[in-house]
């Protein structure tokens, strides 16, 4: 295992969480999944949201660790504790983790190696289901091919909104800071994260690859598995995803038009 100097990380991974009782457990096992990390140095920004987000509740395990900082915002929400965690990024690249899931050993060594040697601002691999009970794993055959794809491109994977979520994860996507401020994570109360995936791939060339870099705990307390997620709110937001990456698209079209003039 390559060693770097703490103080120069080169992934940062983000983690919202509402502190709940019944997922800690699962907070300690992505932390073990960091640990397990290998020829990458990270940081890890863990990003209570909530007044119930008590930092205290936090294992000690994870606060004693230098890599890691706690950021903490009094009102609840994801996307805007993503948002407010990249302030405090210091490392080229993000990656950001849900508080229940995990990271295979290879994560975020092969994004970030394939990030230095192509020069792409968003590098991404597969997603699999993780089954934790029996330990197996399904992988996620996304739409989005393996391989390069050009600004703007990967939207054309997603004909439907309505039919289906966007083509690729935000949780699979290892993106240059610079990109990952820029486009933001959505202030919506659902699916803002749809909007993060699109966003980038709409700013910026990047690769898609083969390998399995997330694994997805599949769970019974997932609230995207609830049978209510599927309402307006979450179409709302499919619908806006989509709504920006076509926007990103033609106004790119239009430039390159402009400059062919």
């Amino acid at each position: 295992m390559l060693m770097y100097a703490l103080d120069e990380p080169a992934v940062a991974v983000i983690t919202p969480t509402a502190l709940r009782s019944n997922r800690l457990p699962f907070l300690d096992e992505l932390y073990d999944s960091l640990l397990a990390q290998e020829d990458v140095t990270w940081e890890w920004i863990v990003a209570p949201n909530g007044p119930e987000a008590t930092p205290d509740l936090i294992p000690s395990a994870i606060t004693k660790d230098p890599r890691v900082r706690v950021v903490t915002r009094p009102c609840g929400g994801p996307g805007p504790a993503r948002n407010t965690a990249l302030n405090y990024v210091r490392a080229p690249r993000v990656a950001f983790a849900d508080d229940d899931d995990r990271l295979p050993p290879q994560s975020l060594a092969i994004r970030n190696d394939h990030a230095i040697t192509t020069g792409f601002h968003w590098v991404a691999g597969r997603s699999a289901d993780w089954h934790a009970e029996s330990g197996s794993l399904t992988t996620w055959m996304c739409p989005t091919p393996v391989g390069r794809h050009a600004a703007g491109d990967v939207w054309t994977f997603w004909p439907d909104p309505m039919a289906s979520k966007p083509p690729m994860g935000h949780c699979m996507l290892l993106t240059d800071t610079r990109l990952a401020r820029t486009v933001g994570h959505g202030g919506l109360h659902k699916g803002e994260d749809y909007k993060f995936a699109l966003g980038v791939c709409s700013r910026s060339d990047g690769l898609m690859l083969s390998d399995v870099v997330y694994h997805r705990r599949s769970h019974d307390q997932q609230w995207s598995s609830q049978s209510t997620y599927r309402d307006q709110i979450e179409f709302d937001a499919r619908q806006h995803a989509w709504l920006v990456g076509l926007a990103e698209r033609e106004l790119r079209a239009e430039q390159s038009g402009a400059r062919a003039a």
